[in-house]
């Protein structure tokens, strides 16, 4: 089960349907085009605040997953703390993947 998240995670990324880093993730939050924001458990406490409320204040859902290493291992790239759904049935089998 919690594998097959990670993989529809590299899907998503491979399909160029993910968008990373802080700033992007929080101006495709305001932009409406994020459908789902997935942050790691060990991220730091200010970036968790800033990621939680903005997707609070603009209606976008987010999952607290697992740590860093195995958020940023899904799509290859290292030290990555959120990443940003963007496709609307990406975001729909990732929420119904994670229960």
């Amino acid at each position: 089960m919690k594998n097959n998240y990670l993989n529809m995670i590299g899907l998503a990324y491979r399909a160029r349907r993910c968008s990373l880093g802080e700033e992007t993730i929080v101006k495709d939050i305001q932009q409406r085009k994020a459908k789902l924001v997935l942050i790691a458990n060990d991220i730091g406490p200010q970036t968790r605040k800033k990621l939680t409320d903005k997707c609070n204040s603009f209606g976008v859902p987010f999952i607290i997953v697992d740590d860093r290493e195995t958020l940023s291992h899904a799509i290859g790239k290292s030290q990555r703390v959120a990443i940003a759904i963007l496709d609307a049935g990406f975001a729909t089998k990732i929420k119904s993947l994670l229960g």
